[in-house]
């Protein structure tokens, strides 16, 4: 009887395997014959490499964000993504109308060495006209060869001359700790802001000279980190917590990629008090550390309700220098929690997954019995408010008018004091004014947004008529109070073009050092890290 049962299985199971290879090898034929079809008929010459590459991308994206193809010409961007490094001048580039400009070189890279600045026009690169090209189509051009020399021809604004550099591309590797320091009261501060090759290693080396400099608590920042690679999450745990302690567990289709992450090493301290940063975009591997933290009552979480990606790729290196980036499986926390926030896998839409009541989420629980969600990202244990901009912040960075009057300072005075100490004073935020006030922008206020929202609905209801003198006089007043909103937002205008400012000297170094001393985030942390018995009662849920 048993075999009777057994054999129509093993049949059912080798006829479905059957099925589907059949299925994939018609599909390949179909699609190959298509290609061959248009490249020998099409009424005009194809390019096949791109059309190829883009059903492949389009394939892809019907799955999830994070499945990537890298054809041969993004080699450099793969590499980035891996290992943290690249060929090329070192220097983001933006759109800016028509042109592409410099926003700002890296310290110490080639960009920075052969004197190019915020601000500077790309025109050419190596007699190649890129003015109509936009930004991804520049950096493919200017990414390359290490020892490569680019000519690079541009045109600055601030003295409204054209200037060649020759400029030697060389390896360009992002630090994933760009700053760490001693704020206050013996606090320490490590910013990672990517878990690249070695990530753990400067986190240790940088650990270990803040302890030298007398540090008794540690502010781990993860804000905007994107994630990276899981074992790098893990060893940076293992900084913190005992040697074969569980850090985070994978579950895919293939069940021999199925692995537990466990510490592997000594713990360097297992003591100090920890608070560590996220927001809406810590990710991934960023996850996996606040939500290990957090599951093993190792450190308390400050910010905001993480990303929530939960989702693990493995890099498939593939013919022709071509790679793909595949979701295999996703990860769980010490807790059992998975963060993954959209289920791609059984939903037809990329939308943002609807808010979870804690009635309807999986309580999980933590070292020390607190009770933790999986409500997709990880939450806080203390919750920062929110930093809403106000919207004429946005129109300024938007129309470029902060960028410019940045690059004009910066042309106009040869130094500034350090980082943490620059701020803009009254003379120079009125200049800024001026400036401002000078160039043509516009910009709709939430209330505005709102009053129009509100004409609309009292249209369809047949009540405008009635209320139109009252709408029309709040609309005027709208109009009047738009234009004191450089003074109201003054203190925030001042320290966004302060910082901006504190780049085209200091870099990404001093805009994170100049950026803490009026950090909400950091500022919370420093307030629950000196005072222990809030620290031990927020990990022991009696806070």
């Amino acid at each position: 009887m048993k075999k009777l049962i057994f054999i129509p299985l093993i049949f059912l199971t080798i006829s479905l395997f059957a099925q589907n290879d059949f299925e994939i090898a018609k599909n390949v034929d179909i699609f190959v014959s298509i290609l061959k079809e248009l490249n020998a008929k099409y009424a005009d010459e194809i390019n096949s490499t791109n059309l190829v590459t883009k059903a492949i991308n389009g394939m892809l994206e019907s799955l999830d964000p994070y499945s990537v193809y890298y054809p041969e010409s993004k080699i450099e961007e793969y590499r980035l993504m891996t290992t943290g490094q690249y060929g090329g001048i070192g220097a983001i580039i933006q759109q800016y109308g028509n042109n592409v400009v410099i926003s700002e070189p890296y310290e110490n890279t080639p960009s920075h060495k052969a004197g190019l600045r915020a601000g500077d026009i790309i025109l050419k690169i190596n007699g190649q006209n890129v003015q109509n090209k936009n930004s991804e189509e520049v950096s493919i051009i200017l990414k390359g060869q290490p020892g490569t020399t680019l000519n690079i021809e541009i045109e600055r604004p601030t003295d409204r001359k054209k200037h060649t550099f020759f400029v030697k591309r060389e390896e360009i590797k992002f630090p994933p700790v760009p700053f760490y320091g001693i704020l206050k009261d013996r606090v320490g501060y490590i910013n990672l802001n990517q878990f690249t090759e070695k990530a753990s290693a400067e986190v240790k080396d940088a650990f270990m000279k803040l302890k030298e400099q007398g540090m008794k608590y540690l502010i781990l920042d993860l804000r905007n980190n994107g994630g990276g690679l899981l074992t790098e999450a893990v060893n940076v745990m293992n900084l913190f917590v005992d040697q074969n302690v569980k850090i985070a567990e994978t579950k895919g289709k293939i069940k021999e990629q199925n692995n537990v992450f466990k510490t592997r090493n000594a713990v360097v301290d297992r003591d100090i008090p920890i608070v560590v940063l996220i927001n809406e975009t810590s990710a991934s591997s960023s996850e996996i550390v606040a939500g290990a933290m957090q599951d093993l009552d190792r450190g308390v979480i400050v910010g905001k309700k993480s990303f929530g990606k939960g989702l693990v790729q493995n890099i498939v290196p593939l013919s022709y220098n071509t790679s793909l980036k595949l979701t295999v499986s996703k990860y769980y926390i010490p807790s059992g929690r998975c963060v993954q926030s959209i289920e791609y896998f059984s939903k037809d839409t990329l939308e943002a997954a609807p808010l979870i009541p804690d009635s309807l989420a999986t309580p999980y629980k933590t070292k020390n019995g607190r009770t933790v969600y999986d409500k997709g990202g990880v939450e806080p244990d203390v919750v920062t408010p929110d930093s809403i901009p106000g919207n004429i912040l946005f129109a300024l960075v938007v129309n470029n008018i902060i960028f410019d009057f940045c690059n004009q300072y910066a042309a106009d005075h040869e130094a500034i004091p350090p980082a943490k100490e620059f701020y803009l004073s009254e003379n120079e935020f009125n200049q800024f004014m001026k400036f401002a006030l000078g160039k043509n922008f516009e910009y709709k206020t939430a209330t505005e947004e709102l009053l129009k929202e509100l004409k609309e609905v009292a249209t369809e209801e047949k009540y405008f008529t009635a209320i139109e003198p009252i709408y029309n006089e709040i609309f005027n007043r709208i109009e009047i109070e738009k234009n004191n909103d450089i003074y109201k937002y003054k203190e925030e205008l001042s320290e966004f073009i302060a910082n901006e400012i504190v780049v085209r000297y200091y870099y990404q170094k001093g805009r994170i050092e100049h950026q803490l001393g009026t950090d909400p985030d950091v500022n919370t942390a420093i307030e629950i890290l000196l005072n222990p018995a809030k620290y031990k009662g927020i990990l022991s849920g009696k806070k």
